[in-house]
């Protein structure tokens, strides 16, 4: 079985972690797997797990990526797949134009990964024969907003995280530990309360702040963290919030945040919308570090059945404050209230290996 998926580039983030898990498992099987993208610092890592991977840059936001239509279906024609699953919007477009009109046609996927904005545009990601939604948040977002789609054709496949990699009990190696020491030296012996996001408003800092200030007013001892890349457009929001809260440290984006959540005493999620999973959530409580989130969308549904006491109020910073204290207070007690859980990275890809094959064997 030769499948096809088809993404922006493979730079970093969930969707693009996911693209390459479903890769890997499709390599490891024995099926013929391809990757279209613009590339990016992941295609290296996707070609060593056996994957082929095609640069085209069909996810580029301009008028102009539509004129590659043409060009994808003659593509589409000579590579023949099994199935073609599409996981974003733009690329969703020119994979379906291109896809209505072969002559014949592999089975088309696609994934809502996000809540995006609700539009016409949004709503090519419904369009696959098969729409594997995220999450029940993610489930709920296509049938209230897009009832006209057959929810018959939804699949919810949740994320996953590799148990082996997030497992309790992980110590980072006595080299990192160094390494981190030397460069935040402020930070040694102190307690971490760690934001993993991207400094834009829709991650909650401010909520987060709040809380700390909270937490620090009783613990001194406590020292929070935000790690997340800085973007030019938020150059004004995190300005801000430096000047706001000096003594937060800001990391800037890094390849090591399991290393660095692994070492924390908590962490934290305040998006200030709903997310659709929250995989940064279950990768921590894999590790066995307590996480307090806002309980709604994906981290409220993966705080409910692994981690209830971390659920809070939407915008509640006094309630968040409350339950890190209550989490620093008993770190034992805490780490025994986090319970083993199925979101895995084997169930993903089993599930939508499953899928492909169930498709692929019908009569379209």
């Amino acid at each position: 079985m030769k499948v096809v998926q088809v993404l922006p580039a493979l730079e970093s983030g969930g969707v693009e972690q996911g693209t390459l898990e479903i890769a890997r498992a499709l390599a490891g099987g024995g099926h013929e797997s391809v990757v279209v993208s613009a590339g990016g610092r992941l295609a290296t890592t996707l070609q060593c797990e056996g994957s082929r991977h095609v640069r085209w840059n069909i996810g580029r936001k301009h008028p102009a990526t539509l004129l590659q239509i043409g060009s994808f279906r003659r593509w589409l024609a000579a590579e023949r797949p099994a199935v073609l699953h599409v996981r974003s919007r733009l690329p969703a477009w020119v994979c379906w134009l291109a896809w209505r009109r072969l002559p014949q046609r592999p089975r088309l996927v696609t994934t809502v990964h996000g809540l995006h904005s609700v539009s016409a545009y949004s709503k090519v990601m419904t369009r696959g024969e098969r729409v594997i939604v995220v999450s029940d948040t993610a489930r709920r977002y296509v049938t209230d907003n897009y009832p006209t789609v057959d929810s018959s054709k939804l699949v919810r496949i949740y994320r996953g995280v590799d148990k082996h990699r997030y497992r309790r009990g992980f110590q980072p190696a006595a080299e990192w530990l160094a390494a981190w020491r030397a460069q935040y030296p402020h930070l040694v012996g102190k307690r971490l309360i760690t934001l993993p996001g991207r400094l834009t408003r829709l991650k909650g800092h401010s909520d987060f702040i709040a809380a700390l200030e909270i937490v620090c007013a009783r613990w001194p001892d406590v020292a929070g963290v935000v790690v997340g890349a800085s973007e030019p457009q938020h150059r004004a929001y995190e300005d801000a919030l430096r000047r706001r809260a000096p003594w937060l440290t800001f990391t800037g984006h890094r390849a090591d945040l399991r290393e660095i959540m692994a070492v924390s005493q908590a962490v934290a999620s305040f998006s200030t919308r709903p997310e659709s999973f929250g995989r940064t959530v279950l990768e921590a409580l894999s590790l066995g570090t307590p996480v307090v989130g806002y309980d709604h969308g994906g981290v409220g549904e993966i705080l409910a059945q692994v981690f209830p006491p971390g659920r809070t109020r939407v915008g509640d910073s006094a309630a968040a404050a409350e339950n890190l204290i209550r989490a620093l207070a008993d770190p034992a007690a805490t780490r025994r209230a986090i319970r083993d859980h199925c979101f895995t990275v084997e169930r993903m890809c089993a599930e939508t290996l499953r899928l492909y094959d169930e498709l692929a064997s019908e009569k379209p």
